[in-house]
């Protein structure tokens, strides 16, 4: 069977000067290894034990961060099953780092390292609730503070879950008609923070297909503490709402852009004083040479809510496309922003497509391996979970050569050598292992009895 091991590197080193060892393993991770890896190294795993309430009974054997941590690795190698997890990291390495370890004295470890009940169980404790809670939390009050980021410009969105259409057992799935194609299925509603060059999913809402975007994201956007005061969030036309774009600006002190529809009065007369003043400027995108923007001043009288006393300025950027003849108009209740600043801010919002693209076509966001909503909701929480750390390690030093790349090319560019200084060795001793770098431990060997030196022998054989 494998055997579950502390780490503990001085009574391993007593070990081993002794004779008494059971086994020794090298460590040469994947790509998937080395982010993980990197977010142990970088702190970003421990905060789990914070933001994850461990429902289990007082003897868990496994602590909640290493189970978590090897269902993440999961997901960065695209396994999409629970049963899956126990086989997500057969490193040495990686466990150790995870404060874990196994060594195999009666099968192989790729027989997993534990038992998939125990994921089941774990899992079965939790509503989809909790895990989306758990997600939020954990990325705000410690993946954040701990890159030292709050960013300030935010994207809104919401995507399409879909699952076989035919098969009523997925809880809490709906079932809609658009565009003439019907679909079952969720909708995953996904804020998006912008850090540097990338961005983060900051915090998410998952409900049932046929809740409009807005209605799914409400609470969300009223109750978020992601928002700061002159943030920035970008829409698109699913949330269009003059009572939530004036609770921003009054209450969150967030400036909203959004495109309007061509059927509102905003968009028609934003046109008609655009065409009518003809004060057309170059669009700052060189490869939309074919359009020109200008900036139309005080429409908001021309989109009220209920109560239009208390409606909140709004210009807009009218964008003409000289080629097709076409207006596009993006709003905004940030007064003081130009024409071209609009613009070059609402062209940031395809980020958000990008990364729904990614999820669903490299990450198996969709793959779902039971009906129960909880356990859907763990595999896209661990889904996004992954995504996340995979975008701060391409943010590191050592994941800088992966910018810009997606996880299979990433993975397919990786190299699994790694310099020998680099590499470690872990070494197991009854309920106890220890790491040690490849140079320490082969001064380590020059020091060991031939008896001892004959048990590390397999070890260096593999260099």
């Amino acid at each position: 069977m494998v055997q579950i091991s502390k780490k503990d590197k001085e009574k391993v080193l007593e070990a081993i000067h002794s004779g008494k060892i059971d086994a020794a393993e090298l460590a040469l991770p994947a790509l998937a290894d080395s982010v993980m890896l990197a977010m142990k190294h970088n702190g970003f795993l421990e905060p789990f034990n914070k933001a994850f309430k461990d429902k289990r009974s007082g003897n868990s054997h496994i602590p909640p961060d290493t189970l978590l941590a090897l269902a993440v690795t999961a997901k960065l190698k695209q396994k999409t099953s629970l049963t899956d997890i126990p086989f997500a990291v057969t490193d040495a390495g990686l466990l150790a780092e995870l404060g874990w370890n196994a060594w195999d004295y009666g099968r192989d470890v790729n027989n997993g390292l534990f038992s998939e009940n125990v994921m089941r169980r774990l899992v079965k404790k939790y509503s989809s609730g909790e895990l989306v809670s758990f997600y939020n939390h954990y990325v705000q009050d410690y993946a954040l503070k701990n890159l030292g980021v709050h960013p300030c410009i935010h994207i809104l969105d919401c995507t399409k879950i879909p699952v076989n259409l035919d098969n009523t057992n997925y809880e809490n799935s709906s079932v809609v008609t658009i565009d003439g194609e019907t679909m079952r299925g969720y909708k995953l509603g996904v804020l998006r923070g912008i850090t540097g060059d990338s961005g983060m999913a900051e915090e998410i809402v998952f409900g049932t297909l046929k809740t409009h975007d807005m209605e799914l994201c409400r609470e969300m956007l009223k109750n978020t503490t992601c928002f700061h005061e002159n943030d920035i969030l970008i829409n698109d036309r699913g949330f269009l709402s003059r009572e939530m774009t004036n609770y921003l600006k009054t209450e969150r002190k967030t400036d909203t852009y959004v495109p309007a529809r061509e059927n509102m009065d905003i968009f028609k007369d934003a046109v008609s004083l655009a065409v009518s003043s003809g004060k057309w400027q170059k669009h700052p995108n060189k490869k939309r040479k074919d359009q020109e923007i200008q900036l139309v001043k005080s429409l908001g009288p021309l989109w009220t809510s209920g109560t239009p006393e208390n409606d909140v300025p709004v210009n807009a950027c009218v964008v003409h496309d000289k080629k097709t003849g076409k207006f596009f108009v993006f709003m905004t209740t940030d007064t003081t922003k130009t024409a071209r600043q609009i613009v070059q801010i609402y062209e940031l919002r395809p980020e958000i497509e990008e990364d729904f693209r990614q999820m669903k076509d490299f990450w198996e966001l969709s793959d779902f391996k039971s009906t129960k909503y909880n356990y859907i909701t763990f595999h896209i929480v661990m889904t996004l979970t992954g995504y996340l750390f995979f975008q701060i390690y391409k943010n590191l030093e050592e994941g800088q050569f992966y910018t810009g790349k997606s996880l299979p090319v990433a993975a397919k560019n990786y190299k699994e050598t790694k310099p020998k200084e680099v590499v470690v060795v872990v070494v197991y001793v009854g309920q106890y292992f220890g790491i040690f770098p490849f140079l320490e431990f082969l001064k380590i060997y020059a020091e060991c009895t031939l008896e001892v030196r004959q048990l590390l022998d397999p070890v260096l054989a593999k260099v």
